[in-house]
């Protein structure tokens, strides 16, 4: 695929590398048929934040996710519209796809700038194993202050919250974030140290979720949960020793936490003090443990199902 081939303009031979200019400008009726319906993002849509101005992304209050490579991330990213995407960047030697087209039209819909490059200096550019050829400059990440996901969906969901204590593999993150917004969670809390924050590797295992889950960085999960505690969120500990099974919980259609800990250590001290029960996967093999993501997965969907059918839903 090239990206010069999407523009109004051929560019003179040789002139791989140099910025593609966008075309929204020069686009007329009839341009853009034949490209796949893509959703747009609607007023009530579960987990948006409003657009920033470059001046809120400064300083130390981001949670990074400056970086995003993958073909699905920067798709997602570009449709979800909530932060600013500064340039979108091509390696020159790609072969058409869907995807690709997808990506251009809507960073010509933003005025996104457009750049193509040789494929030696794109992969110089990369943080990741397989960005596919395609990479994002945006807008950091900004946290949402935890005070707001404790309160109730704008439907009345009751809050669904996933506390990640000192997971620093970026890999597992990604996966956790990106089924935690498949299963309907409402909210990650996540803490300042000692943890993985959105890396590009998280962004891209993650495959766009970032864009839509609220996230909150606090300056220590113990703090935090007592919070929670006070607001009359239950906290559900994920721990291989945990007294009940998570296929048995009592408060899994009612405010809830679920509180996962990093694969290894498991659960802080002061964490699992907090937590108001300890739940575990029953393990019928021979092996005793799940992968964190894995176990996160399990974990989630369970309270979901539990959750829809306390509603009636499906």
């Amino acid at each position: 695929m090239s990206a010069r081939g999407r523009n109004s303009k051929p560019q003179p031979k040789g002139g791989r590398g140099r910025p593609v200019k966008n075309t929204a400008k020069g686009r007329g009726k009839g341009q853009g048929k034949g490209q796949p319906n893509r959703p747009r993002r609607g007023d009530g849509q579960r987990g948006t934040t409003p657009i920033r101005t470059p001046d809120e992304g400064r300083g130390g209050g981001h949670l990074g996710g400056d970086q995003v490579e993958g073909r699905h991330a920067v798709r997602e990213l570009l449709m979800a519209g909530t932060r600013r995407t500064r340039e979108v960047i091509f390696a020159g030697d790609l072969d058409p796809a869907p995807i690709l087209d997808d990506i251009i039209d809507l960073a010509d819909e933003q005025k996104v700038t457009i750049r193509e490059i040789a494929r030696s200096k794109f992969e110089s550019m990369t943080r990741t194993d397989g960005a596919q050829g395609v990479l994002a400059m945006a807008q950091p990440l900004r946290p949402t202050p935890i005070e707001d996901l404790l309160e109730p969906e704008r439907d009345g969901t009751p809050p669904f919250l996933l506390l990640l204590d000192g997971i620093t593999d970026p890999g597992n993150l990604g996966a956790i974030l990106r089924t935690a917004e498949c299963a309907g969670v409402t909210g990650v809390v996540l803490p300042r140290h000692r943890a993985a924050h959105i890396t590009p590797t998280v962004a891209k295992t993650a495959a766009g979720a970032v864009e839509h889950l609220r996230m909150a960085v606090v300056g220590g999960l113990p703090s935090a949960m007592k919070t929670l505690s006070q607001r009359g969120i239950w906290t559900v500990g994920l721990d291989a020793g945990g007294e009940r099974s998570i296929f048995d919980l009592p408060v899994a259609d009612e405010p809830v936490a679920l509180v996962l800990g990093a694969e290894g250590p498991g659960l802080s001290r002061l964490v699992r003090e907090r937590c108001d029960t300890i739940a575990s996967i029953p393990m019928a093999g021979v092996l005793d443990s799940l992968n964190v993501s894995n176990a996160a997965a399990v974990s989630v969907y369970e309270i979901t199902r539990r959750r829809a059918e306390a509603t009636g839903g499906n």
